[in-house]
């Protein structure tokens, strides 16, 4: 059987895709760095690994008529054309849950620091400039302020539950609300998403991207936010309207901590990378040294279960070829 792991290069992804070809000895491992490296793979690769960062379209699984299997690297599975998967009987797998603590820990980090405005000043002082006047000007506490979790999954449940120390107050939004009792135990009360907006100081987005969420903050909700309150966005670019985010960050909100873009690694003049008030990350939220190496042993895994015929873990799309 043909193995394809399509994975950003870097040093670390080498050494694992070594501790692959050992592990699945009696198969042919091929790694792929981007879809043009892929190409060539298509016609005769049964198993897929892959990240967010390629994407597989409909036309490419249409030209992979061996591909029974592909493997997520990752959480979210929408990056692959999920609905052809279906109609070709591809079965499609993530693995869940295993960047959930790295998200959670970075969305109050950020929280933290759109806070203080930590990235202004330390800009400041690396210009040599006492930026002590700026602190007091902009510097705010965490506490007694309110939460809006957008999207209350694994990770929107733990970041409720790490928030829970700061003595904030915590909204949330999900389309299936939590029980009374998981309310109670996570201290958070549930909104609709227009008062929400309208109501937080901060709000951090933990949806996954589906067609009822694509643009889900568009620009009437970006404006209909609190004057001066923040945004983070750690899930997908795609579940807020780009443009409009850049006009309300120069005219309406106090800042935003991005992680995720379209396209992505995005062109050095995208207008979010040019705004002063923004924390900017290389979608790297959920790939701290301990998230990957839950992913890479849950990849491991799940494919051995795919290669001996046992059943399979975090299954989103069941195949039949």
């Amino acid at each position: 059987m043909k193995v394809v792991a399509i994975l950003p290069p870097s040093e670390q992804v080498q050494a694992q895709i070594g501790m692959v070809r050992a592990l699945f000895q009696g198969h042919t491992v091929e790694l792929a760095t981007n879809a043009a490296e892929l190409e060539p793979h298509l016609s005769d690769a049964e198993v897929l690994i892959s990240t967010a960062f390629t994407p597989l379209t409909r036309e490419m699984l249409q030209r992979a008529p061996r591909l029974r299997f592909i493997q997520v690297a990752g959480v979210g599975t929408d990056h692959v054309d999920i609905e052809a998967a279906r109609e070709l009987g591809i079965t499609v797998a993530a693995v869940t849950g295993a960047n959930t603590v790295s998200v959670a820990e970075h969305v109050v980090m950020v929280a933290l620091a759109l806070l203080r405005g930590l990235i202004p000043a330390h800009n400041q002082m690396a210009r040599g400039e006492w930026s002590l006047p700026y602190w007091i000007a902009h510097a705010r506490d965490l506490q007694g302020k309110t939460v809006g979790i957008v999207g209350m999954g694994r990770i929107g449940r733990e970041v409720a539950a790490r928030l829970l120390p700061f003595g904030v107050t915590t909204f949330y939004y999900d389309a299936n609300p939590l029980t009374s009792e998981q309310e109670n135990t996570l201290g958070v009360t549930f909104l609709e998403l227009d008062p929400l907006l309208g109501e937080c100081d901060l709000v951090t987005l933990h949806l996954p991207l589906t067609t009822d969420t694509r643009g889900i903050l568009n620009r009437e909700r970006l404006f209909r936010m609190k004057r001066g309150a923040f945004l983070i966005n750690t899930a997908r670019a795609e579940l807020v309207d780009e443009a409009a985010l850049v006009e309300a960050l120069q005219t309406h909100l106090g800042g935003a901590a991005i992680d995720v873009f379209s396209p992505e690694p995005p062109p050095p003049d995208h207008p979010l990378l040019k705004l002063p008030n923004v924390v900017l990350t290389p979608h790297g939220a959920g790939v701290t040294q301990e998230a990957q190496g839950r992913i890479a042993q849950g990849v491991i895994q799940n494919v051995l279960r795919f290669l001996e015929g046992r059943p399979l873990a975090d299954v989103a799309v069941q195949g039949n070829r």
